[in-house]
C-alpha cells in the first residue's frame, strides 16, 4: 500500500498526454485514468498473478502515430489503436496463436521496433527537439530535466547503485531501490520548483474526494467509441503496424513477467500459482476494449509493470508471514494505485511533476529499449537492419513505413537465397564473435 502511494504519480503522467494530444480538461483525463487504473484488476479476478501496466516502450511510436493526425482523425486514430490491438491480444490468446506469432517474427525486425521507440523518444517532443520545432523536454526546462533523468537512470541502470542496494543494509538505500525512478521525479520536481522551471503545487481542500462521474459522462459523449462511431476504414488500416508493434513488444514482457513469478513460485510451494499466457491475452484485450468504447487512453493496456511486477515477488517469495497470496500483494497494490487518483490533495501535491514525469518515461524507455534491441541481435546483419529499421520508424512520416522499410530489409538481407543451415550457422557465428569481443573487453 505504502509503495503504491508512492508511486501512483507514474500512472497519473498519461493525463498530460492526454491533455497535450487532445486538449481535453484535466478532469476529463483524471477520469480516463481512473477507469485504466481499475481496469487492472480484471487480471487478477481472471486469475493472472501478474501486475498489469502501460505498453511504455511503444508509447513513444504511439504519440508520434498520433501527432501525425489532424482534428477529428487523432481521436479514431487512438480509438482505432486500441481497437485493433485488444482485438489482436483477444482473438490471439482464444486461439493460442500469439506465442507462435511471436516466434515467426525475425529478431532484426522486434529490434528494430525497439531501437524505433529509443530513437524516436530522444527527437520527439519529449526528448531533446528543440523549442522551435515543438519540443516540450530538454529545451523547455533543462535544469529539472537533467538532475531528474540523471538521477533516474543512475537509480535504475548503474553498476554502482545496482551493487550497492544488493549489499547495502541501510534501510533508506533499500527502500530509494524499491521505488524505481519516483525519487528521481521528486528530487527532480523540487529542483524545477526552485529555479523556476515548474509551477509550486496549489491545494484546494474544499473537497477531498475526487468525483469522476460527470467527467466520465463528458467522456462517453464526446471522447468515446459510442460517440465517435466507427473510424474510417483508412485510420483503421494505418493503426494496424503500431498495433503490431505494440504487440510484439507487450508480448515479450508477458514472457518477462512469467519467468519472474516461476522463480518466486520455487520459495513459496504452500500456493499454487497458474500462469498462462493465453489468459494474460484475454484480460489485455478485454482491456483494451473497454477502454476504446468507454476511455480511450494512449498508453494503451498492456500486461505487466515489470518493476512492480518484481517488488511484489520478492516481497511474496520471504513467506507467508509477509505475503499471504501473491493476489493480496497484486490487488492490495493495484486498489491503493486507483483510488489515491480519487484523492485530490495528493493529485493536487504531483500535478506540477506529470510533464518532467512524461519526460523521465521517455528517457528511461529510450536508454532500456536500445540496449535490450541491441542485445537481441546475433549477427551483424541483424543489427545493421535493426538499426536502419529503427531510424526509419523514428524519423519517417508515418512509424508504419519505418516497419515496412525493416521487413524488406529483413526478407532480402537475411532470408532470400539462404537455407536454414546457413542461416544457424550465421547466428552461432555471430554469437562466438560477440562473446568473443566481449571476454577481449574483459581483458583489456
Amino acid at each position: 500500500m505504502i509503495q503504491a502511494m508512492v508511486v501512483f504519480v507514474t500512472g497519473t503522467a498519461a493525463t498530460a498526454y492526454l491533455q497535450d494530444l487532445f486538449g481535453i480538461s484535466f478532469e476529463m483525463a483524471l477520469s480516463i485514468v481512473i477507469v485504466h487504473e481499475a481496469l487492472y484488476l480484471v487480471n487478477n479476478f481472471l486469475g493472472d498473478p501478474l501486475v498489469g501496466g502501460w505498453i511504455t516502450p511503444g508509447l513513444p511510436l504511439i504519440v508520434v502515430y498520433l501527432y501525425q493526425q489532424s482534428g477529428p482523425n487523432r481521436i479514431w486514430a487512438l480509438l482505432s489503436l486500441e481497437l485493433v490491438l485488444g482485438l489482436m491480444f483477444f482473438i490471439l490468446g482464444i486461439t493460442g496463436l500469439g506465442a507462435k506469432l511471436v516466434k515467426l517474427c525475425p529478431r532484426s525486425l522486434k529490434a528494430g521496433i525497439l531501437v524505433g521507440s529509443s530513437f524516436a523518444a530522444c527527437t520527439g517532443k519529449y526528448g531533446f527537439r528543440s523549442l522551435e520545432q515543438g519540443g516540450a523536454g530538454f529545451w523547455a526546462n533543462p535544469i529539472s530535466f537533467s538532475v531528474g533523468v540523471v538521477l533516474a537512470l543512475y537509480l535504475l541502470y548503474s553498476y554502482g547503485f545496482g551493487k550497492l542496494k544488493f549489499t547495502s543494509k541501510n534501510k533508506l538505500i533499500k527502500a530509494i531501490s524499491k521505488f524505481g525512478f519516483v525519487p528521481a521525479l521528486l528530487v527532480g520536481g523540487i529542483v524545477g520548483m526552485m529555479v523556476g522551471e515548474l509551477p509550486f503545487p496549489t491545494l484546494d481542500l474544499s473537497h477531498i474526494f475526487f468525483n469522476p462521474f460527470p467527467h466520465l459522462r463528458e467522456v462517453h459523449e464526446t471522447f468515446s467509441f459510442f460517440a465517435l462511431g466507427l473510424p474510417p476504414l483508412s485510420i483503421v488500416a494505418s493503426a494496424v503496424p503500431i498495433a503490431i508493434a505494440c504487440y510484439l513488444i507487450a508480448f515479450g514482457d508477458m514472457v518477462n513477467g512469467t519467468s519472474v513469478l516461476k522463480e518466486a513460485h520455487t520459495y513459496r510451494p504452500d500456493e499454487s500459482i497458474d500462469m498462462n499466457t493465453n489468459r494474460t491475452h484475454v484480460c489485455c484485450g478485454i482491456r483494451n476494449l473497454v477502454e476504446c468504447l468507454f476511455a480511450p487512453t494512449c498508453t494503451m493496456s498492456g500486461p505487466i509493470w515489470a518493476g512492480m511486477n518484481v517488488t511484489i515477488a520478492e516481497r511474496y517469495k520471504s513467506g507467508e508471514q509477509n505475503m499471504y497470496s501473491i493476489f493480496g500483494g497484486v490487488c492490495t497494490f493495484n486498489v491503493t494505485k486507483m483510488l489515491c487518483h480519487l484523492f485530490v490533495p495528493a493529485i493536487a501535491l504531483v500535478r506540477p511533476f506529470l510533464v518532467l514525469a512524461m519526460e523521465l518515461t521517455w528517457m528511461i524507455q529510450a536508454f532500456a529499449c536500445f540496449y535490450i534491441g541491441v542485445n537481441m541481435c546475433r549477427t551483424n546483419v541483424e543489427r545493421g537492419v535493426a538499426g536502419l529499421c529503427g531510424g526509419a520508424i523514428a524519423v519517417s512520416p508515418n512509424p508504419s513505413i519505418g516497419l515496412l522499410i525493416g521487413i524488406l530489409l529483413c526478407v532480402f538481407l537475411e532470408y532470400v537465397g539462404v537455407n536454414k543451415v546457413d542461416r544457424a550457422a550465421q547466428v552461432v557465428s555471430g554469437v562466438t564473435t560477440t562473446a568473443q569481443s566481449h571476454f577481449t573487453d574483459i581483458e583489456e
